[in-house]
């Protein structure tokens, strides 16, 4: 059964959106384009990626230390239930209440988002690596410092990057809400349905769908290319 003729006629003025503009459905002036997409588009990757970064520095460090010192298995999971929990939309309109609008106090709130399934990943991670190989290592001499960069990293590659995978997913789609904090983003077409109509906001929900697409392919690739051969090996 096909789609209806309404549904295809939208979906091929999202296209014309993107690619060409039309005027405002408030009239008067042209929105879309190739160019006002690209320049949201690159805004909310940067925003993205600032977020991850964030909370990569923050998060990795205490889960993989808290993953080999075996302790703290409670905040590792209660974080990942935290941040399961957490309504985003809430959490930016706090942050603009109590901090003000902008995009460093935007980085803040996404980065709160994207610590929970690191975190939880992290220590999860270091704590299945193989105690053997853990208890060889250290009676070869090697420093806590080398186990851990060494021994255990290599092996948990695949179940950290699951979290930051994760984490990337949650903030690259919780920045379409980005233009609530003063922040222009994809998420302009979608929340701004008064200017943009319904082309402009299937168009970003499309095209937000797509960024979230590629950054899950990039960071697949990623985890590919540093999980050890021994570990591909066992997964095909």
């Amino acid at each position: 059964m096909g789609l209806p003729l309404g549904a295809l006629g939208l979906f091929g003025e999202a296209f014309q959106f993107v690619f060409q503009g039309r005027e405002a459905a408030t009239g008067g002036v042209t929105v879309g384009g190739l160019d006002q997409v690209l320049e949201l588009a690159a805004k909310q990757l940067e925003v993205t990626l600032l977020a991850l970064l964030v909370s990569l520095v923050l998060a990795l460090p205490v889960g993989v230390l808290l993953g080999h010192y075996g302790k703290g298995e409670f905040v590792a999971v209660s974080a990942g239930n935290a941040g399961r929990a957490i309504p985003e939309l809430a959490l930016i309109a706090l942050m603009a209440a109590a901090v003000g609008v902008g995009l460093f106090n935007l980085v803040v709130a996404l980065a709160i988002l994207g610590i929970p399934p690191i975190l939880t990943n992290a220590f999860v991670g270091i704590r299945q690596v193989d105690q053997v190989s853990v208890e060889a290592a250290r009676g070869m001499g090697m420093t806590d410092r080398e186990i851990i960069t060494k021994v255990e990293l290599p092996l948990a590659v695949p179940t950290i990057m699951g979290g930051v995978r994760t984490s990337a997913i949650n903030i690259i789609a919780t920045a379409t809400i980005a233009p609530l904090a003063g922040i222009l983003t994809l998420g302009d077409f979608i929340i701004s349905r008064n200017v943009y109509g319904d082309a402009g906001v299937l168009a970003g929900a499309i095209l937000v769908a797509l960024m979230a697409l590629a950054l899950e392919l990039t960071l697949a690739g990623i985890q590919w290319k540093l999980t050890s051969p021994g570990l591909k090996i066992q997964r095909t």
